[in-house]
């Protein structure tokens, strides 16, 4: 029986950063180049000129090396190359859509079952299957030569070659406080503290495997981790070859575990011209995300994302009603432990295609979390429980009766994105353009910074006119009635 899983980009939540040496004199690469379309048997002889723009030279061993160890072959379709975004995968010759490109057994995977049993003993549950697989990469990279993993440990990118987010300075983080992956940022590196101190308890009387290891270390590699497994049956998997592959999101073909045969593996989802480009996808990812986890953005994302927060004000006399009527009706709600009535709660707005459409990007559970925000008399909270449980149980999920109401609760919701939209722009103006003198680095993370500001403007900025579309019609069509009714009136 086939058993096959598709397991995005470990995480859930950027180009790949890929080291890549100084070019080698004109005629030492050609030779390497000539040498490599012989051994990869091109379909047709490329011109030297393609192959000195794609070819890796550093890695023309790193497959062979990779099926010696695997004892298989595990691709003849394709060759690691170099793309505008680092080390990439090509075409070594026409693929057709359906075709298995690549197909990589387990047994040269690595995983957290991959830690010395010794290691292993000393770990308890709560340090998390990345940040043993973050040891297992640093127990490899003490090793040096003498790792059966060198000449993947040596592929992978340095640290000052990865942009996530948790590698940017104050100054540079300040310059996406506006986006909730400042916040994740946050949050993450505090993870990140966590488990090495809890790793460094454990392995006290075993300091010799990672004597030196600094907090840096460990951060780059548990950031190898992030951006590079996918998620497994053995909890996270490095999967040496298949992670050159870069990111497309609109890509339909990713990684699949066979769990019958032991092998992932990816279906090519279109046609390849030798020496092209073969993308797959991570995941379905905002930029915000692919920005913590991976350290690149995707120009016009089409899943980006925005994830605003709402509140029951502190002063509202009704709050602890409508806290009531929230939770009791699943929408998220939450308490603070303090002397106020008062609730923060987070909705994710995606891009609303159609100004004019069904709003589909707005949740549903936002809109209605906006009608029991403005209720101003305990009746209209037992109306709206009342009109739940005597339809489909979700509260305030359809329209409110009073068109006047219906269009307060959502001029609530226009406040607040208007609110955003003036805080997004004020944020994007004060990235000014870098002098040229300023270092690359810096360059790069600024402009990642106002792509994913932009970005997320975009969604903001759709879900403000589809609001105003819908205020605007309810205000007509509630016009349009009272006129006929007043002329009803006159002709009485």
């Amino acid at each position: 029986m086939l058993a096959c899983v598709f397991f995005s980009k470990y995480p859930q939540m950027l180009s790949r950063s890929r080291f890549i040496s100084p070019r080698r004199s004109l005629l030492q690469l050609f030779t390497t180049a000539h040498r490599f379309s012989k051994k990869l048997n091109f379909s047709s002889s490329p011109a030297p000129e393609v192959l000195l723009n794609h070819l890796d030279e550093e890695c023309v061993d790193f497959l062979p090396w990779l099926e010696r160890k695997a004892g298989v072959e595990i691709s003849s379709k394709l060759y690691v190359g170099k793309s505008a975004f680092g080390r990439s995968l090509f075409a070594s010759k026409s693929i057709q859509t359906g075709e298995c490109i690549l197909r990589v057994p387990y047994n040269v995977q690595i995983a957290p079952d991959n830690l010395l049993p010794k290691v292993a003993s000393l770990l308890d549950n709560e340090v998390g299957n990345v940040a043993k697989l973050a040891i297992v990469i640093l127990i490899e990279q003490k090793r040096g030569q003498e790792s059966e993993w060198a000449p993947y440990i040596s592929c992978l990118p340095r640290p000052g070659e990865m942009h996530s987010t948790i590698f940017w300075s104050k100054s540079e983080l300040d310059m996406i406080h506006q986006s909730t992956v400042y916040q994740e940022t946050i949050k993450e590196k505090y993870q990140i503290e966590k488990d090495f101190l809890k790793i460094k308890s454990a392995l006290n009387h075993s300091l010799e495997i990672l004597d030196g290891i600094t907090l840096e270390d460990f951060m780059h590699a548990y950031a190898l981790v992030r951006s590079r497994a996918w998620g497994s049956t053995r909890g996270v998997s490095l999967i040496p070859f298949a992670d050159f592959s870069n990111h497309d999101g609109v890509s339909e073909a990713f990684v699949l575990n066979d769990e019958d045969k032991q092998v992932s593996e990816v279906i090519a989802d279109r046609n390849f011209a030798p020496h092209e480009e073969v993308l797959i996808r991570y995941g379905k990812f905002s930029n915000a995300t692919l920005l913590l986890e991976f350290g690149f953005i995707v120009p016009h994302n089409i899943h980006d994302q925005v994830q605003i927060h709402i509140d029951v004000p502190n002063h509202d006399f009704l709050g602890e009603m409508k806290l009531d009527i929230l939770r009791r009706h699943h929408l998220p709600t939450t308490r603070y432990a303090n002397d106020f009535k008062f609730s923060r709660d987070s909705f994710i707005i995606k891009e609303v295609k159609s100004a004019r459409g069904k709003g589909k990007g707005l949740p549903q559970s936002l809109r209605a979390f906006a009608r029991v925000l403005c209720c101003n008399s305990s009746q209209d909270l037992i109306d709206l429980a009342m009109e739940a449980a005597q339809n489909d149980g979700r509260l305030a999920r359809r329209p409110l009766k009073n068109s006047s109401r219906e269009i307060q609760a959502h001029e609530i919701l226009l406040s607040r994105i208007s609110q955003l939209i003036e805080e997004y722009n004020v944020s994007m103006k004060s990235l000014e353009p870098v002098a040229a003198s300023v270092c690359k680095r810096f360059a790069l993370r600024r402009q990642m910074a106002l792509d994913l500001l932009t970005g997320e403007l975009r969604v903001l900025e759709s879900a403000y006119t589809w609001l105003n579309n819908y205020c605007a019609t309810l205000l007509q069509h509630s016009t349009t009635n009272d006129d006929a009714s007043a002329c009803g009136n006159i002709r009485e």
